[in-house]
């Protein structure tokens, strides 16, 4: 594989003349730079006017590798060929130069090129751009590469200073300006003169000529270029090899988008998130960018106007900015009534309100940066999960908060600086293993987790948040005006028909299972859990009559009829002949739920083993304390006209591996967060940690 490099264009605040000067001091040695060992005038040439000077060099370069790599190869120091095309004329160098050393094996190219400021005629311009194909080497292919390339780099900062440290030394020696060149008239023996016998060389073939040599292989074409100190004021500290990726994709950019390309900013996110690998990221860009292009994203600040019950019941709002001048977002998902504004405004206002969100997110970055003289790219959330609760777990809700994740993170890459997470429930580990499989590692390393009251005081908030900043919802000294949320009324949901326009009754009909329930003949589902403290999720509406909900665990699993791959066990599954208390037991105390309502709820189970969901019709509470129903029920059943009770039902089991994983994972990304973890721990381990809650 062929690697490249590609630098900005570094600018020397001095002329043209001064550092053509400064760049002389580094031959024939330069102490500064311990890997050039040295360097021999192979052939030299000058115009007639003397306005062009062409020189080619033998270079030896130490070789900065293991050992083991020297001595199979060999050699102690490789030898380039330089050749130097310098145009007083036109203001200009032109440096190539390849590998002599192992040619056949590996082949090593470079173009440099100084010219002047385009702004600023005392002002020079450096350039370069390399590429290094390995073919073969002896097996250590892969490994030369990364030694080269890292070699390079390294001596791309260090090039830098070299030439700096010589015009400093011209300076103090008292050259700080040197004349432009001018023609002068030529004698005829002043051209013998200037002639210098030349070494057979690659110049003997090309002649004489003011041509500047052969076409530089530089990378990027004459235009919008990217400066250095720009990237260094406005994108932040960057490697050598960072910049070259983001020079090199903006540069295809271009090209292929005929100058219409985003701004440096946001192709460096999309950089970061793909650890500057340039394929991917140019993939993941070109995908975002026909996202936008095709849902008008550009134009989403301009033409979105928030629905009323967004604008009064979305409990989120930006609120100043953290200590490091990033813009702060404030989110009350807690108090958030995420099923009412689903079933207010429907999932796709829903996300074009975070979309919007994270369209201001980067219009207030940019403002940041130029306020504060500092490159800012990401914002820090503050997520407040007071009253998170079992109904957050509404089947819709969640997975309308996973396509948000994904479009977010697909589109939005390292916009978010830092996730501080206040207030964190018992409840909030079911949440997070069910969502942080589809959150990016890079952006998980961004959470900080805090449950109770750990986020006041020393290690918390006012690590991240001036004491002004704070809000006063929790405890700090500002007035905060982000909505505070609540439930949606009824009054306001969409109509049946508007659902059906939006597509959500389809969806959700496609989420759920619907379920009749005949007095006396429970409805029951049976759930196989492989191990202990895995996760049982469930999800209902009752839709017609109140229903009794109860769950068991059976110490032997129940006789199934043939069942298809995939599908769950359902229907009445628990055995005339168990006994309660001795086949099967009852882990879930029963819970009377009633028409129209929906219910949401969880179990940390404490054995494997089969587990039964049921849900029979509640009439008096004698029917409750018995499971199984007696031989006048069935008959009541069988002779009934109809289902006396109907519900839609999910339910999911959250693997043991994954719940445990979810703990660690929030354990090593919070340091606050040991005392919510460690109760959840420990009651998974005795008293299972479970629970249902209704949420209209």
């Amino acid at each position: 594989m062929v690697q490249k490099y590609q630098s900005p264009v570094r600018v020397y605040k001095y002329p043209f003349e001064l550092v053509m000067a400064a760049y002389e001091k580094r031959f024939p040695t330069c102490p500064l730079i311990p890997v050039f060992l040295g360097s021999e005038v192979l052939g030299e040439w000058r115009s007639t006017d003397g306005a062009v000077h062409t020189v080619e060099r033998s270079c030896r370069l130490r070789v900065d590798a293991p050992r083991l790599l020297r001595k199979i190869a060999g050699v102690e120091h490789v030898v380039f060929i330089q050749r130097n095309v310098l145009n007083w004329r036109e203001r200009t160098l032109l440096i190539d130069a390849h590998n002599e050393t192992f040619a056949s094996r590996v082949t090593v190219k470079e173009s440099c090129r100084y010219t002047v400021h385009p702004e600023n005629e005392d002002w020079t311009c450096f350039e370069q751009s390399a590429s290094l194909d390995v073919r073969s080497f002896f097996g250590f292919e892969s490994t030369l590469e990364k030694i080269a390339m890292k070699q390079y780099t390294a001596n791309v900062k260090r090039g830098k200073e070299v030439i700096e440290h010589y015009l400093n030394e011209l300076i103090s020696q008292g050259t700080s300006h040197i004349p432009r060149w001018t023609p002068a008239p030529v004698q005829e023996e002043d051209v013998r003169s200037q002639l210098v016998p030349q070494c057979p060389s690659s110049l003997d073939m090309e002649g004489p000529s003011d041509a500047p040599g052969p076409a530089s292989e530089m990378a990027i074409a004459d235009g919008d270029k990217l400066d250095a100190d720009y990237i260094e004021r406005c994108l932040g500290h960057l490697s050598p090899m960072q910049e070259s990726c983001l020079v090199q994709l903006r540069h295809w950019l271009q090209e292929t988008h005929k100058g219409k390309i985003p701004k440096d900013e946001h192709i460096l996110r999309f950089l970061r998130a793909r650890d500057f690998h340039l394929d991917k990221a140019r993939d993941m860009l070109c995908q975002s960018l026909s996202w936008r292009k095709q849902h008008q994203v550009d134009l989403l600040l301009q033409t979105w106007r928030p629905p009323p019950p967004l604008q009064e019941f979305y409990a989120g709002g930006w609120h100043y900015q953290d200590i490091d001048g990033r813009p702060l977002y404030i989110l009350r998902l807690g108090q958030m009534d995420t099923k009412g504004l689903m079933k207010a405004v429907g999932e796709e206002a829903l996300l074009q309100h975070v979309l919007s969100v994270n369209e201001e997110g980067q219009k207030r970055c940019e403002g940041n940066t130029r306020q504060f003289g500092r490159p800012i790219s990401s914002w820090t959330c503050l997520l407040d999960l007071e009253g998170l609760n079992m109904r957050h777990l509404w089947r819709p809700g969640v997975k309308a908060l996973l396509r948000m994740i994904e479009v977010v993170e697909d589109n939005y890459p390292e916009t978010l600086g830092r996730l501080l997470i206040v207030r964190a429930p018992r409840v909030f580990p079911v949440l997070w293993t069910l969502v942080s499989p589809f959150i990016n590692e890079n952006t998980r390393r961004k959470f900080l987790i805090y449950s109770g009251s750990n986020y006041q005081g020393p290690g918390g908030l006012v690590d991240y948040l001036d004491k002004d900043v704070i809000p006063d919802f929790l405890g700090g000294e500002s007035v905060c005006n982000v909505p505070e949320g609540g439930m949606v009324p009824k009054s306001l949901y969409l109509t049946e028909e508007e659902q059906e326009q939006a597509d959500q009754l389809q969806q959700w009909s496609e989420t759920y299972h619907s379920a009749s329930v005949l007095r006396g003949t429970p409805y029951e589902v049976a759930m196989e859990i492989p191990e202990g403290e895995s996760v049982i999720t469930w999800d209902f509406d009752i839709l017609r009559g109140d229903v009794v909900f109860s769950l068991y665990h059976a110490k032997q699993a129940p006789k199934l009829s043939p069942q298809e791959p995939g599908v769950r066990a359902s229907g009445q599954l628990i055995d005339k002949s168990w006994i309660l208390g001795v086949d099967y037991s009852r882990v879930e105390a029963p819970l009377i739920c009633r028409e129209g309502q929906s219910i949401q709820g969880s179990h940390v189970t404490q054995w494997p083993g089969i587990y039964l969901l049921q849900w029979q019709i509640h009439s008096s509470p004698e029917s409750v304390a018995c499971s199984l129903p007696g031989v006048d029920d069935v008959l009541t059943a069988l002779h009934s006209p109809g289902p006396k009770c109907k519900l839609l039902y999910y339910c999911e089991v959250l693997a043991s591996e994954d719940f445990r994983g979810s703990m660690s994972s929030l354990e090593s990304c919070a340091s606050r967060f040991s005392q919510l973890s460690a109760t959840t721990s420990s009651s998974s381990s005795g008293q299972s940690h479970s629970g249902s809650m209704v949420s209209r």
